[in-house]
Formats: C-alpha cells, structure tokens, sequence
C-alpha cells in the first residue's frame, strides 16, 4: 500500500461509525478505545492511488517504493498525481528500466487507456453502487476484486466494504473472535453482518489490531 506525503482526508461518517460499532459489538468495545483519535485517511488521485497499487503487487513496500519513484521521474508532475496520457507516452523500454515486469508495464497501459477513454467513470462513483465501481475496476488488467476493494476503503471512502480475500481480515478476525482457530469466508461474512453499516470501519480497527500503525492506500 502507497504511502504519499499530501494531507489526508478522513471520513465524516468516522465518529457515528466508532459509536454504533461499540453498541453493537463486544470486541469494537474494547477495540477502538485503543487506538485514540488514529483515523482512516485518503489520499492522492484516483488513477495515481490504482497505478500505485500495481506497481506493488508481490513485491514488499521497500521494493515497490523505489520502483515508484523511479517511475514517478519518467513523468513531469508530483509522484502523488501521474497523468494517464503521460503513461500512455512513455516508452516501454524506459519503464522496464525502472524495475517494472512487463507484465506490470502493460497493466499500467491498459489503466492508463481505461481512464483515457472514459471506460471507467469517475465522475458518476459518487453516485454509483460498491459493486458497480468494482465492476468497472476488476474490467482493468492487473485488477482483482479484493484491489478493487481496498480502492473502496481508501480512497473513496466507502463505509460498509467487507474485503473477504484479505488476509489480514481473516487473521485478525481469528484472533479477536475465535480464539486464533481458522476463519472461513463465511465465518467472516456471518460476523461482518453484525458491523453493518460500518464494516470498512470494523475492518480498519481489526487491521490495527494486528498492526497499530495506520497503512495509507
């Protein structure tokens, strides 16, 4: 996950979301008391926060940073705001040098081409559905459901996401709900119900729970 050094901007639903969680939930009682006036924060732009994610795929956070800004110099403007029709211009070769795969070239394409296009509609996410938006993302090389799905967190914001590929969610919800015994997927959407309308909220503190320094997307 991209870390960039613009001001964050945090949910205005976070404080009603910390309330109805400690209501409602045993385990968010104890929980969100513990990690103080920490908050989710978004930053960056839509395409640079996908771009980002791209880069670091199975790689570690070390690696993906210094492959990104050495992609960030190809292009003229701030590492936290790359253009697609910059993408679009720049020559294949130079991208591999920067320690992209090839594969990861061509994703970064096909992102760039989507947003160039108009075949995702950013100004219309507002106003669209969870599972619309990730429609339109998992449509993008490159872009699996649960990538989708931390863009929905992170940078949209988005209160009620469950995101049942996640590993971390998975870990942590074993630890605090059952006795560090395996969680299946079902397990885990049975429990999410409960965090209903604040499960991305829920999900952020379990996250904490297993790593108390926030992770910015």
């Amino acid at each position: 996950m991209a870390r960039v050094a613009t001001a964050g901007v945090t949910p205005d639903y976070w404080d009603e979301a910390c309330r109805h969680l400690v209501k409602r939930d045993r385990v968010m009682k104890k929980l969100i008391p513990q990690f103080g006036e920490a908050r989710l924060q978004s930053r960056g732009d839509a395409f640079t926060t996908l771009a980002r994610s791209i880069v670091g795929q199975q790689i570690s956070v070390k690696a993906a940073q210094s492959v990104w800004d050495k992609f960030a110099e190809l292009t003229s403007g701030p590492s936290n705001r790359i253009k697609p029709t910059e993408v679009l211009g720049l020559d294949k070769t130079a991208l591999r040098a920067v320690g992209l795969s090839l594969r990861k070239v061509e994703y970064l394409s096909d992102l760039a081409q989507h947003f160039e296009t108009g075949q995702v509609h950013v100004r219309q996410w507002a106003q669209m559905e969870d599972e619309a938006i990730i429609d339109e993302l998992v449509a993008i090389r490159g872009i699996a459901r649960w990538t989708a799905e931390m863009f929905l967190i992170f940078h949209l914001m988005r209160p009620n996401v469950l995101p049942l590929d996640d590993l971390g969610l998975l870990k942590g919800i074993s630890q605090n709900y059952f006795s560090d015994e395996p969680v299946s997927r079902a397990e885990a959407r049975e429990l999410g119900e409960g965090w209903a309308p604040y499960r991305s909220v829920a999900t952020w503190y379990i996250w904490r729970s297993l790593d108390p320094l926030p992770v910015d997307y």
